[in-house]
């Protein structure tokens, strides 16, 4: 059968709209790199990580790449509940995560980092746009270095530390590095230690034009000024 322009052209488009299908078998070779260097980090089941081996790196639990691009824009390794108490990551989460440049989502929440801080290098993580760590058991303060997170729209840290590491003096957090979260529409840092913004928190969280849900409660803040003065948000105190 002969091949006409009109399908030429046709295949072009798809082409160029979707990309060939290898794209969607295969990630970009340093990504590949960084994402087993992160596993190397990583202490935990084997069995959660064991489809990562091999070049399609797009097809490992927890990884997805852009079907257009083949760059991997989604990292997922929250544990569930059917993983068990035996299931959680815990261990170092490796530098090697900025080589993934077009991340824009990451999840490491119900974890146990056993009381290791938040990397303060996911702050330059700038695409970001989704970033869960709740409940993963990290320790000390919110590094402010999150604040350089333009994008992000949804951030929870909902009890992201280490009950066992957690002082009140070492994880006293400011709000100061909130402002920088101008895209946010869900911040959720319910029970973190917010006593050094009780005198400002109000005018910090009031900045982000596009904030529509906060969590604020065990925070250690008046619920009273946030229920009288921000009626527009859906507060949970």
């Amino acid at each position: 059968m002969a091949i006409t322009v009109a399908s030429v052209h046709l295949l072009f488009l798809v082409i160029m709209t979707y990309g060939l299908p290898f794209h969607r078998a295969a990630c970009i070779e340093i990504e590949k790199v960084a994402l087993l260097k992160l596993k190397r980090g990583l202490l935990g089941p084997s069995h959660r990580l064991s489809s990562w081996v091999g070049d399609g790196c797009c097809k490992w639990r927890g990884v997805v790449c852009s079907n257009r691009t083949g760059h991997v824009i989604k990292l997922n390794l929250r544990s569930l509940e059917n993983d068990g108490v035996d299931g959680k990551f815990g261990g170092e989460i490796s530098h090697s995560l900025l080589d993934l440049k077009y991340l824009n989502y990451l999840d490491l929440s119900m974890n146990n980092f056993k009381g290791t801080k938040i990397p303060k290098f996911i702050g330059s993580l700038e695409r970001l746009r989704y970033l869960n760590l709740s409940a993963a058991s990290f320790s000390g303060w919110i590094p402010p270095q999150l604040g350089n997170l333009s994008r992000l729209i949804y951030l929870d840290l909902k009890e992201y530390f280490d009950l066992n590491a957690y002082s009140n003096k070492s994880s006293q957090n400011d709000l100061q590095w909130i402002s920088g979260l101008y895209s946010s529409r869900h911040l959720n840092l319910e029970g973190a230690n917010l006593s050094r913004a009780s005198t400002y928190w109000l005018q910090a969280v009031s900045m982000l034009p596009s904030l529509s849900e906060l969590h604020l409660s065990s925070c250690g803040l008046s619920s009273s000024l946030l229920l009288s003065h921000l009626p527009i948000l859906h507060p949970f105190l």
